[in-house]
């Protein structure tokens, strides 16, 4: 029976088992010393594999190869089912060089800031041992990928214990960071804690702001528009309905200062308006079924997907126009009515 894994997913699931599998080995054979023997956690990292910030000069690939190691079979497990679900999903929603890039941005940018803050925190704190933190793993990815479903089906929900606990896709980016900062803060785990922020704020940015995405409408005749204007898929969005009018204001005040500083340009109306209509058009999709499909269904072809997107886009934008229509006839209606009862009124008085 062959496995159906996109080229892209598997890649990153070959990669995972094997620079894993690399640095457990070379883990194995490193010696120990007295002083490691004494010592509560001995130093056995593996820098030309992980990332260790005061040694990233020397091996500049690591802020790569660290996504690929996981030190632990727990880890191990997590990361690999992350990357095979979400990305069975994920690559064939956008194409495989869509869902490379994005997996590349959200993990190695992340990777990148993490080092001059690991650098920055030593040399305020004085602690010198603080730029030696080892650092591997996936988190980036995982963030990455749960901003993703956020952006495509943010209202799917999804159940767990056989339907006990029912959740919606676009509360786990909160639950993930809430649960990543409460572990760096009670137990330590700092590194989980920045990556997990910094892996969602990156891919945040570069699915607000910068890929390419399908036009569903027919405003443009089929012309990808740049980054996601949807009110849905804005940043407060990702927290608490009590805490979004803060993170708001503070977001657009930055915003603003990026569009200012040329950093970004603002989006136009018919930006937004293409962009709610794309929100829209998901929302009634749903999941698509590429991860419950039938092992003998015929995969549906680029075509056909374009048109029942565009029929989906359509249908949401009849369904505006119909409520627009009904509300300014109502408007029509009641403006008579109206001059009925004022010219009625003086009679009435005498």
């Amino acid at each position: 029976m062959r496995i159906n894994v996109p080229p892209v997913t598997r890649a990153l699931i070959l990669l995972t088992c094997s620079f894993s599998f690399v640095c457990a080995a070379a883990r194995w054979n490193i010696p120990l010393t007295a002083e490691d023997s004494t010592a509560e956690a001995p130093d056995r990292s593996i820098p030309y594999l992980t990332l260790v910030p005061s040694k990233s000069l020397y091996y500049p690939w690591t802020v790569l190869t660290s996504i690929f190691v996981e030190q632990n079979i727990l880890n191990f497990l997590i990361n690999t089912t992350a990357v095979y679900l979400s990305g069975k999903y994920l690559e064939r929603a956008w194409g495989s060089k869509d869902f490379a890039i994005v997996a590349l941005v959200g993990a190695v940018i992340p990777n990148l800031l993490v080092i001059p803050t690991y650098v920055l925190w030593g040399t305020v704190t004085r602690n010198t041992t603080r730029a030696d933190t080892p650092i591997a793993g996936a988190i980036t990815l995982q963030a990455a990928f749960l901003v993703a479903f956020k952006q495509l089906v943010p209202e799917h929900t999804v159940s767990l214990y056989k339907g006990l606990i029912k959740i919606r896709v676009k509360h786990f980016p909160a639950i993930f960071l809430l649960l990543n900062t409460l572990s760096g803060i009670v137990f330590g785990t700092d590194t989980a804690l920045l990556l997990a922020w910094y892996g969602l704020i990156i891919t945040w940015i570069y699915l607000r702001f910068f890929k390419y995405q399908p036009e569903l409408g027919t405003s443009t005749g089929g012309m990808r528009l740049k980054g996601d204007a949807s009110e849905t898929f804005a940043f407060p969005t990702f927290f608490p309905n009590a805490i979004q009018p803060p993170i708001a204001a503070v977001c657009d005040q930055v915003y603003i200062l990026c569009c200012n500083m040329k950093i970004m340009r603002p989006f136009s109306d018919e930006a937004v308006a293409s962009s709610n209509e794309q929100a829209m058009a998901r929302g009634e999709a749903g999941l698509p079924t590429v991860m419950s499909r039938d092992r003998g269904a015929r995969p549906m072809s680029r075509r056909e997907e374009a048109e029942r997107r565009r029929a989906l886009a359509l249908k949401a934008l009849d369904e505006r126009l119909n409520a627009a229509n009904s509300q300014s006839s109502v408007a029509s209606s009641a403006a008579p009515m109206a001059h009925v009862d004022q010219t009625q009124q003086p009679s009435t008085a005498a």
